[in-house]
């Protein structure tokens, strides 16, 4: 696979079908239809940059996991990801995982992957809006538990509805692009 030529800081969003991944983005750029959404698992079927105000790249990937997609397509984009990973092009990786459920298999190993590549990355526990108040904290628990987060690696309580935890994640990803 040919990634494109690139100067500009990579931010990578990683998350399981239908996370909110394409939303995520849009919510950060202040735009609806930025990033392509749908509420069908497995929109996102290629390897897609955003060029942001020329400063930076947001780069959201397929997500992993349940779609109804073919074996092959599912095969085909795993192929994308390990070798997009493999480049290892990735200033700052944002792992987005429901808040409402706790981390599938699939998202330890992508939380695996990050911690055993040091390559830096935020979790942001995405659809906060769909929460009780009661279990905000405790999701927020089991979350950095199941994924075995060391105690310095940021997690953000998020929304795309909403924007709770937005001026956070742009912190993050301003520190992210200086480095």
């Amino acid at each position: 696979m040919l990634l494109p030529e690139n100067t500009l800081p990579e931010i990578a969003f990683a998350g399981k079908s239908n996370v909110g991944k394409s939303s995520l983005i849009n919510a950060l750029v202040n735009r609806k239809s930025y990033a392509r959404t749908s509420s069908e698992p497995g929109k996102t079927q290629t390897i897609n940059y955003y060029n942001v105000n020329d400063a930076v790249y947001f780069v959201d990937l397929p997500g992993y996991g349940f779609a109804k997609v073919p074996q092959k397509e599912k095969e085909r984009w795993g192929k994308l990801m390990e070798d997009y990973f493999a480049a290892s092009r990735i200033d700052l990786g944002v792992m987005i995982v429901d808040y409402r459920h706790p981390p599938t298999n699939n998202d330890i190993t992508m939380a695996n992957w990050f911690l055993e590549s040091g390559c830096p990355f935020v979790v942001v526990a995405n659809k906060m809006d769909k929460l009780k108040k009661s279990e905000i904290e405790k999701n927020l628990a089991t979350i950095r538990q199941d994924l075995e987060l060391p105690e310095g690696t940021p997690i953000i309580s998020f929304s795309a509805e909403k924007g709770n935890g937005k001026d956070e994640l742009i912190g993050l990803l301003n520190q992210a692009c200086e480095r």
